[in-house]
Parts: C-alpha cells; sequence; structure tokens
C-alpha cells in the first residue's frame, strides 16, 4: 500500500513552494488507491499557532487535496522519547554542549586550515563528571546522532543515483536544550510508525536524506522511496525565498485564481510534459509521472496562472457560476445572457462584477473629440424601444448608410460610447443587457 505525507509547520500559511510538495505526494497516493497524511509538524510550542493549522487544512480543501488523516507531532512526543533513549543504548545519540559562538570559531577555524566546517564530536571525549559540571554551568546540552562516517547512497526519484559522503557532514543535533524534538528525528520516527512508502520534498532536504537515511537504518525502519523536486525560482531565475509570503495559496485564491489553474501549472511545472489545463482531478492524476521532473531550479511566474483560470472559467456551464451570478443582482432571467455575453471577457470571476455594473447602471461614455458629433448622430438613430439580438447591426446598418463611416471607424467609437471600453463582448450580445445607455444624452 502507498501512503505518503505532507507535513507542513503550522508556522504560516502554505505557500506556492509548499503545495508542490503536498500535491506531488496528494498524487502518487492517489494514483496507486493509497493513503495520503497531513502531518501537521508542530513541535515547536512557540511558532506553532492553531489558525495556521486551520489555515492549512482550508487551503487543501480548496484545492480538492481530501487526506486520509491527520497526524498531530505534538502529540507524538513519548514516542520520540523512545526513539531518543534507543539511539543513546546504542551509542548513536550523545550530548554536545557547546554555545554557539564555540561553534562558530570551530567551524573558521577549520575552514581557516582548508577543511570542511565539520563538528569535531569533542563531546564524545566528555566524561560524567564533566557532562555535570557543564550542565551546572550551561543547562541541559543538544543531542546529536552519531553518524557512520561512511558514503550513503541511495535512488532519488528525480536526481537518480546519489552518493553522499557523511564523513563531510556534521553529527545532526536532533534534541535541543530546552527539549524540543527537531525535524529530523520527528520526521524518521513517524515515517517509520506511519508506514510511508514514498518521500516526496524540496532538493534543500538532499542532505538531510543521508543522515535520515542513517538513522531508520539505526531505529530498524523499512527505507522509503525518495524523490526531491527543484526549488522554485521567480521568472527571471530570482530566489522566491523572500517573496513566498505574498504567494500563499490566499493570496492567490483572493487574486481570483481556481483552484483547477493552479494545479495545472503545478503538476506539470518543472516536468518534461507541457502544461495543460485539467478540469478535474482524476485527470491530473492519470497524466502525474515523478520521474519525468528534473533537477534543476523551476522557474515560476504567476502570471501563468492567470491565462489558464480563464480558460478554465470559459468552459463552464452556466450551472457552475448561477450562484455568484446570483450575488452580483443579475435578474434569473438575464443570467444565462449575462454569462454567454460575458464569459469569454473575464480573467477570473471578480471580473463579472465590472461588466455587470456597465450593463445595470450604463458607462461613462469615452468619446474622441473627432468623433463627437458622429456618435451624436448614431446615438440620434437608436431605436427607444426594447433592443434585441438583431439591434445592433440593424442599427449599425443605419449609421453607415446616413454617416458613410464603416469598419473600425464606424464599430469602435459606438463601443466605446456605449461600454467605455475599446475591447470586450460581441455588442449584438451587449446591446440588449444594456439597462442604461449614458451616452444617449
Amino acid at each position: 500500500m502507498t501512503t505518503t505525507r505532507f507535513a507542513p509547520s503550522p508556522t504560516g500559511y502554505i505557500h506556492v513552494g509548499n503545495l508542490r510538495t503536498a500535491l506531488m505526494n496528494y498524487l502518487i497516493a492517489a494514483r496507486d488507491g493509497g493513503t495520503f497524511i497531513l502531518r501537521i509538524d508542530d513541535t515547536d510550542p512557540e511558532r506553532s499557532k492553531e489558525e495556521y493549522v486551520d489555515a492549512i487544512k482550508q487551503d487543501l480543501e480548496w484545492l480538492g487535496l481530501y487526506w486520509d488523516r491527520v497526524e498531530r507531532q505534538s502529540e507524538r512526543l513519548d514516542r520520540y522519547a523512545d526513539a531518543a533513549k534507543d539511539l543513546r543504548m546504542m551509542g548513536r545519540f550523545y550530548e554536545a554542549f557547546e554555545t554557539p559562538v564555540e561553534l562558530d570559531l570551530k567551524r573558521k577555524k577549520q575552514l581557516n586550515m582548508g577543511n570542511p566546517p565539520v563538528y569535531d564530536r569533542a563531546a564524545l571525549a566528555l566524561d560524567e563528571a564533566e557532562k555535570d559540571r557543564l550542565r551546572a554551568e550551561r543547562g541541559n546540552g543538544v543531542w546529536r546522532f552519531k553518524l557512520d562516517q561512511t558514503r550513503t547512497e541511495w535512488h532519488d526519484g528525480i536526481h537518480g543515483d546519489i552518493s553522499i559522503d557523511t564523513a563531510s557532514v556534521s553529527d545532526p543535533v536532533l534534541i535541543r536544550g530546552d527539549g524540543q524534538v527537531l525535524y529530523t528525528l520527528a520526521s524518521v520516527v513517524d515515517d517509520t510508525d506511519m508506514g510511508v512508502t514514498h518521500v516526496v520534498r524540496g532538493a534543500d532536504h538532499v542532505t538531510n536524506t543521508a543522515t535520515q537515511i542513517q538513522i531508520i537504518k539505526a531505529l530498524g525502519g523499512k527505507m522509503p522511496e525518495f524523490a526531491h523536486h527543484s526549488l522554485l525560482t521567480g521568472p527571471q531565475g530570482e530566489s522566491l525565498s523572500k517573496r513566498l509570503g505574498t504567494l500563499s495559496l490566499r493570496d492567490l485564491r483572493e487574486q481570483g485564481v481556481e483552484p483547477m489553474a493552479l494545479l495545472s501549472l503545478m503538476a506539470r511545472l518543472g516536468s518534461s510534459d507541457p502544461v495543460e489545463l485539467r478540469t478535474n482531478m482524476a485527470e491530473l492524476i492519470a497524466g502525474f509521472e515523478i520521474g519525468h521532473f528534473g533537477a534543476a531550479p523551476t522557474k515560476f511566474d504567476v502570471a501563468d496562472l492567470f491565462p489558464l483560470t480563464a480558460h478554465y472559467l470559459q468552459a463552464l456551464p452556466l450551472e457552475a457560476v448561477a450562484d455568484r451570478i446570483a450575488g452580483l443582482g443579475v435578474p434569473k432571467e438575464l443570467a444565462a445572457e449575462f454569462w454567454e455575453t460575458t464569459r469569454s471577457n473575464i480573467t477570473t470571476l471578480d471580473d463579472l462584477a465590472g461588466w455587470w455594473k456597465i450593463f445595470r447602471d450604463g458607462a461613462d461614455p469615452v468619446i474622441d473629440a473627432e468623433d463627437a458629433e458622429f456618435v451624436a448622430q448614431a446615438m440620434a438613430l437608436l431605436p427607444e424601444g426594447p433592443l434585441d439580438g438583431e439591434s445592433w447591426g440593424a442599427w449599425t446598418t443605419a449609421v453607415k448608410q446616413a454617416t458613410g463611416r464603416k469598419g473600425r471607424e464606424l464599430f469602435m467609437p459606438l463601443r466605446k460610447a456605449l461600454t467605455g471600453q475599446e475591447h470586450g463582448p460581441d455588442m449584438s450580445r451587449v446591446l440588449p443587457l444594456l439597462q442604461v445607455i449614458k451616452a444617449r444624452g
């Protein structure tokens, strides 16, 4: 049984970078009929907030990424303590007491000597009396995992075969001095206990994987399949790290981005497959292959979401937008005609409000000085009675005969006078919907 997980920290809102991880794990589980776990990484009591837990769930539900079960790491602290005890008994866990200043000095010394800045394991030489003295002076130390200083190898689902010399990696801190369990230990214990078979995450975790593989083996766990997707950059290759706060899913939702537009882009971005708009989750699942993704940094441009959103909306039937249209105050008898008229001229559903305002209240006419006399003459020829789908053609024919104008010189001034816009829906559809025509004077 395939089991994947998405393990966000509830310290902020989900952004597009997080979404990439969540979506890939969801699609892998869904493709195989497996289990998708939402695992809340809330071991940091200071930064974790329940409002963000709720927000994470809301954002995933908005996208249709439904989980099979929720786990809370804050409810599993006893399990992590047991794992730490096992590692101590194996001689793979040791307490270290260096201050940040001391560690920094050690790193600088090693760099000056041309060596990698790896922790020197000085704490392993401490006897119990020295440890007691340091605890009394500095408080509890951190707990480091003692790595086997060999090459750790695995096959990555995106990068291929990877080999890391763990002699060039510092023994990782797994528990802080205040007792907080850090990501690496909690994640390994959870993945092992929960039977996670596939771990998909960002390329910034590649080095962590070598460490985690050693911890998994030490604890007797089964190795999952790893895949590390590329990190996102801006459209010019710039770092997104400072912009991710403005690319949260709720920000995109407020801008009118449709879920399927966002999912369609993220399910293919950075892969060898072309980005294609999908209309439902089943199509996304069927077309997803983790092996088609590349390792190079992937350019993300939020502007790409809006054409996809427009194409998605333009294909929707009236039933899908009826409530939104009714909420604008469009009379029920006009709803179908309103949607057919405007659907090809919106980028997001928010654009409907602007078109209904024009139809309901009339537009402020835009009339160029050279067209003023022509528009006045044309408006005098506009019938007073109810207008229908034939009115535009009949009216412009009459105006053409009276003024001699034709083509763009005929149609553009009339569009601008009636709608205040240079572009928009077919005027034969617009004219019957206009409740007020300010250009009549």
